[in-house]
């Protein structure tokens, strides 16, 4: 038997984002933002309502980064998501956060989250909130790389968001290969 909900914005896994830009005076912002994923081969898409102090920062300097939320850097990560850039000016600093000015995108990668997708802003629809980046660089701590020099998700540690009991779970358990498995049935 099932259970009829309606409408509602569950889907798993939801990824938790922290999307930080400069402001117009070159200081950091942060937020999360879970409803967003890859769009296109080099796009990301999210959801960012044009009140956010990030989203004016990004439609701004044309400029963001994308960084995966980790399990050490939880309440930090959350942090960004309860309290309002428009509200505390110092937002960023008091999570904890330091900024890198990144090489290729005028804005700040968060040096304690190990993983940053780099964007430039390709559009910003005012009406759905849709936002979508071209992702020019993809950077990460050498710390969360394995032997192979690829990422090694039991060393970043990302989470996702569980919007039905409102929890923060962590990401690593391996169930199976990709493109592999599913060759059995054929």
């Amino acid at each position: 038997m099932r259970k009829n909900f309606g409408v509602k914005t569950w889907l798993y896994p939801m990824p938790v984002f922290i999307v930080a830009a400069y402001d117009n005076n070159g200081k950091p912002n942060a937020m999360n933002a879970a409803w967003g994923g890859i769009y296109t081969d080099n796009m990301i898409g999210i959801c960012l309502s044009e009140d956010h102090k990030t989203t004016q920062n990004i439609l701004a300097t044309r400029a963001f980064t994308v960084s995966m939320a980790t399990a050490e850097q939880v309440t930090a990560c959350d942090y960004v998501g309860i309290v309002s850039g428009n509200k505390e000016p110092d937002k960023f600093h008091k999570a904890g956060f330091h900024a890198t000015k990144s090489e290729f995108v005028n804005a700040p990668i968060i040096d304690e989250l190990p993983m940053t997708l780099e964007c430039e802003l390709v559009s910003y629809d005012t009406e759905t909130c849709f936002m979508v980046g071209k992702i020019v660089n993809v950077s990460t701590d050498e710390k969360i790389l394995n032997e192979s020099g690829k990422i090694d998700l039991s060393k970043l540690r990302p989470i996702t968001y569980d919007p039905c009991n409102h929890d923060y779970l962590e990401i690593g358990i391996k169930v199976g290969n990709a493109f592999s498995d599913g060759k059995s049935l054929k």
